[in-house]
């Protein structure tokens, strides 16, 4: 069995609000949308954002659905990407939840929610590689 996720699916209360915080905000291409979705093609998988409604239906799942349980990650190349790209995020609709500072453990990160509160950690860690199709290298 491969340890792989194939895709991350956010419920979503206003998917144009959504599609301009991934689009403008990370610059973020969508190969796929209709009215309920929209799919992101990432680097080995797909992240999907989906009206939070037909998610509940389609995972027979009704009124349980809430974000900030967890937190996704995007990680940068540098130091000096982290707060950039923060920025970008709130201009396109997010909202910071924790200013960009150097955690204990070595590094630089920060915490922005896109518009429906799901929890993004902008990144950078001086340990881990990414290549030049933004392939993410575990390193200690």
């Amino acid at each position: 069995m491969h340890q792989q996720i194939s895709v991350i699916t956010l419920g979503i209360t206003d998917l144009p609000r959504s599609r301009r915080f991934y689009v403008e905000g990370f610059g973020w291409t969508p190969v796929f949308e209709n009215e309920e979705i929209v799919f992101y093609q990432m680097n080995g998988l797909v992240l999907g954002t989906f009206s939070k409604p037909s998610l509940e239906l389609d995972m027979n799942r009704s009124g349980l659905l809430t974000p900030g349980a967890f937190s996704l990650a995007h990680n940068v190349a540098t130091r000096e990407g982290v707060e950039p790209l923060m920025e970008r995020l709130v201009a396109a609709g997010g909202r910071v939840l924790r200013e960009a500072d150097a955690p204990p453990h070595g590094g630089f990160r920060g915490y922005v929610s896109d518009p429906d509160d799901h929890a993004w950690e902008i990144a950078w860690n001086p340990a881990w590689t990414i290549d030049e199709h933004g392939m993410v290298q575990f390193g200690l």
